[in-house]
């Protein structure tokens, strides 16, 4: 597969195909162990390339000074912005991979900053920082260097879990989306599980059953190649020397406790066959959220060539809902709207 996806790179670079180019890289990158060298090379080949295809210039890419590193960062401002949106990345990508929608973004008229924090991308390769759930803390940083105090924060995949977290002790967060729901990651995985296994697993990590779920775990990695690469990579992001640890920390990664404390308009969606995250997440989102000034739920559908997980089909249509909701929630001329509690299901 690597090497399949480096030949369907070097091919697409011979007809001058950058963003092609740049996506092939990035696949046969994905599935490079952090330990082998052609990591780094390919890393860079889609960074390079994916940039150059969109225009990014030295002066929109910023790296913002964190703990022993940095929070790599980009920012596209229009003329006489409307607003501004921070938006940050989930589990083990890139936020250079949703260059086209943060483009987007700028062009309909908001100031958009987007950035890796720990665990992912650019800080995970380069400053070797490890996932961390207390994502007020990077969002804090990041705020504090731009000099900003009123934005809006969307959080993608796993994000949707990081800017809830980070919404509920940052409150210069005053809108927060989940782009898309993601309640419990440690469910999330489990769901990846054989029915026969899940309970089991779930009982073994809880009751901290070290050697039967790293022996468990070791077996299933020598089965499957898929398995294999899934686990050595979340150890990886999260900083884990086994896969019981890798499995203990993603329960830190849970919306529940911090839901209360959330208090700005909240937009959440989900995707109807969502292959990661269960529907009932939303709906159980939906009600931990007791505090919140307004809420707004929106459960896109296969009928909308949408209903998969970040809404890839129809990504298009995600952002135009976003869109719409940030302008029907931001202050226009200082005024606050009213905005009622609503939850939208699409037919």
């Amino acid at each position: 597969m690597i090497a399949s996806f480096t030949r369907l790179g070097n091919q697409a670079l011979d007809r001058d195909e950058k963003l092609k180019a740049a996506l092939y890289f990035r696949g046969a990158e994905f599935f490079v162990p952090e330990s082998n060298a052609q990591k780094q090379e390919l890393r860079h080949r889609f960074l390079s390339l994916n940039n150059a295809y969109y225009g990014i210039t030295d002066d929109q890419k910023y790296r913002i000074p964190y703990n022993s590193g940095y929070l790599s960062a980009y920012r596209f401002t229009p003329p006489s912005p409307k607003g501004t949106i921070v938006v940050c990345n989930g589990f083990d990508g890139y936020i250079e991979e949703f260059m086209r929608m943060l483009l987007v973004l700028k062009d309909a008229g908001y100031d958009t900053i987007a950035f890796d924090g720990p665990g992912q991308g650019t800080v995970l390769e380069e400053c070797s920082m490890p996932m961390i759930p207390e994502w007020e803390k990077p969002v804090h940083t990041l705020l504090d260097y731009f000099k900003l105090n009123d934005v809006t924060l969307i959080g993608l995949s796993l994000g949707g879990c990081l800017a809830l977290r980070a919404a509920a002790y940052e409150k210069r967060v005053k809108r927060v989306i989940a782009f898309d729901v993601l309640a419990d990651f440690f469910e999330v995985l489990l769901r990846q599980m054989d029915d026969s296994l899940r309970e089991k697993a779930r009982y073994a990590v809880m009751h901290g059953r070290r050697l039967e779920i790293n022996t468990a775990v070791d077996l299933m990695m020598k089965k499957s190649l898929v398995v294999e690469w899934g686990i050595r990579q979340g150890m990886h992001v999260m900083g884990s020397d086994s896969p019981y640890d890798f499995l203990r920390k993603t329960l830190s990664y849970n919306t529940a406790e911090v839901s209360p404390l959330i208090t700005q308009d909240v937009l959440l969606l989900a995707g109807q066959d969502d292959h990661y995250v269960p529907v009932h997440q939303l709906t159980e989102q939906i009600a931990a959220l007791t505090n919140v000034r307004s809420l707004t739920a929106r459960m896109f559908t296969a009928k909308e060539n949408a209903g998969n997980h970040c809404q890839l089909g129809n990504v298009g249509l995600a952002a135009e809902v976003v869109l719409n909701w940030i302008g029907q929630t931001a202050p226009v001329d200082g005024l606050e709207p009213a905005r009622p509690i609503s939850a939208i299901f699409s037919a």
